[in-house]
């Protein structure tokens, strides 16, 4: 096959932890060809999307996940999406108006028979922290807001929460506010603000001391390992990007029960590839837009998640 990934540019890859990079080493090791782009090289031209891509080859060791020069890639060229045998979307978020605008323009493709996963309507419409609103039987305490009175509250009600924005990734702009209510004024007036924006409170599940777990679902399956990632020190977050430390282990029953209800609805709206996070026995998050992991779990377990990605995409894609 012949394989789009949109993503970041590959200069900013990290080889050694990177899922993206895990997809491609196991398509090139099939033998398929890789192409990227970002999402900023994508353009409707009247009668079809196309973009500026370059081909390139992973090179050296593949196993050397160290390695400073890892591809070598061709001068870009136009190439129209409907001419690739899969389009895979990995650009991180944010989720801003232009990655919703990129999400635009890869549906105009997929209307003109492009191959995209996942499905653009369906990144679009799940929203990373609000789509857990379908599945409340698994949700802990959760209020969604912009009124700060409606917010204090929550905390009045709950003593110990969470609170964080709506659009934020890596635990970025997460807050905990104990009984004592320090700082919640302030926090509630920046995450919203000033009541401008939408923030997400949660009770505080103390079960985060085990780890936020990732729960990774590829082609309506569940990886049978999570990670937990679990935080170091005074932290709150067990986000890996804020220090967390990932142990992979085992699904636990319940684990397997959120994700064997999610997995087949989730994929037959043409979600590939999603990352559930739960802490204990709360789902938290539905993450669609570029779900991570792979690696850690992978380098921990043996369990080659890559190969159960492209054996998906492989699939889907005939």
């Amino acid at each position: 096959m012949d394989i789009l990934f949109i993503a970041d540019p590959l200069t900013q890859f990290k080889i050694y932890k990177d899922s993206t990079y895990a997809m491609m080493a196991e398509a090139a090791r099939r033998g398929h060809t890789l192409y990227t782009c970002e999402p900023k090289h994508l353009a409707w031209t009247g009668g079809d999307v196309e973009a500026n891509v370059q081909r390139f080859a992973i090179t050296g060791d593949v196993t050397d996940l160290h390695r400073d020069t890892w591809y070598a890639a061709e001068a870009a060229t136009p190439k129209s999406l409907k001419s690739f045998s899969a389009v895979v979307m990995r650009k991180d978020p944010p989720f801003d108006m232009e990655y919703v605008t990129s999400t635009w323009l890869l549906e105009i493709a997929e209307r003109g028979g492009a191959r995209i996963f996942n499905k653009p309507q369906a990144i679009r419409d799940h929203s990373e922290k609000l789509a857990i609103g379908e599945f409340a039987q698994f949700v802990a305490p959760t209020l969604v807001t912009r009124d700060a009175a409606r917010l204090r509250a929550f905390h009045e009600e709950h003593g110990d929460v969470i609170l964080k924005p709506l659009d934020g990734m890596g635990g970025m702009g997460v807050f905990r506010v104990k009984a004592d209510g320090m700082n919640l004024g302030s926090i509630i007036e920046m995450l919203s603000h000033d009541g401008a924006r939408s923030v997400m409170a949660q009770k505080f599940i103390p079960e985060i001391k085990e780890g936020d777990k990732r729960i990774l679902l590829i082609g309506g399956e569940a990886v049978p390992f999570s990670l937990a990632r679990i935080p170091q020190g005074n932290e709150v977050r067990g986000n890996l990007a804020a220090g967390g430390l990932g142990v992979a282990r085992p699904l636990t029953d319940h684990d397997r029960k959120i994700a064997d209800t999610l997995a087949p609805a989730l994929a037959a709206r043409g979600l590939l590839l999603v990352g559930l996070d739960a802490i204990g026995d709360w789902l938290t998050e539905v993450n669609v837009t570029s779900p991570t992991c792979f690696r850690e779990i992978m380098d921990q377990t043996g369990f080659d998640v890559a190969a159960m990605f492209i054996d998906a995409l492989e699939r889907a894609a005939a």
